[in-house]
């Protein structure tokens, strides 16, 4: 069997497959607790990561932080409506929210609405300044609308997996 894959994303093995789920599950496993887990010797499970890595598969690795014990107790979901006025403004409304660090996500959405923010503060009155004083005062930003969220159910999910079927080799 071939160390290192070449094949295509979409062609993930079985063993691409395990490590994307144990590095999801602890990102901070050593290169030789990965291996263990997964079956393959310490030298493959590297090659493979690394050429996770080089093919985008695997983005990054970051440590997840409880929010409300570093003073973020408010989570909200903003729906922000964009004037219509060219790719060009488009463009720079997209650069003014990337920059923001209290938007921890940005989608664009289908239905009302432009965008859909996911945005931290520390409580109402800080999301309260953040919404009148830097939101609405983005460029070509025509209006918001603010949902709270009352309690998290589920937040920091691994991606699911269940639909890469290995490929055979």
């Amino acid at each position: 069997m071939d160390d290192a894959p070449d094949h295509p994303t979409t062609g993930l093995d079985r063993y691409d497959i395990a490590i994307l789920r144990e590095l999801q599950q602890d990102a901070r496993l050593s290169n030789t607790e990965l291996a263990q887990r997964i079956g393959l010797s310490a030298a493959p499970t590297w090659r493979r990561v690394r050429w996770l890595e080089a093919q985008g598969v695997i983005t990054g690795y970051r440590a997840e932080i409880d929010r409300r014990r570093i003073g973020l107790g408010v989570l909200a979901f903003v729906r922000l409506d964009a004037e219509r006025s060219g790719g060009d403004a488009m463009r720079e409304l997209e650069g003014s929210i990337r920059a923001l660090p209290e938007v921890i996500a940005c989608h664009y959405i289908s239905g009302a609405g432009t965008f859909e923010l996911e945005v931290m503060a520390t409580d109402l009155d800080a999301y309260s300044r953040f919404s009148v004083d830097t939101l609405l005062n983005l460029p070509n930003v025509k209006d918001i609308h603010t949902s709270f969220s009352l309690g998290e159910v589920k937040a920091g999910g691994a991606l699911p997996l269940g639909h890469l079927v290995p490929a055979s080799r």
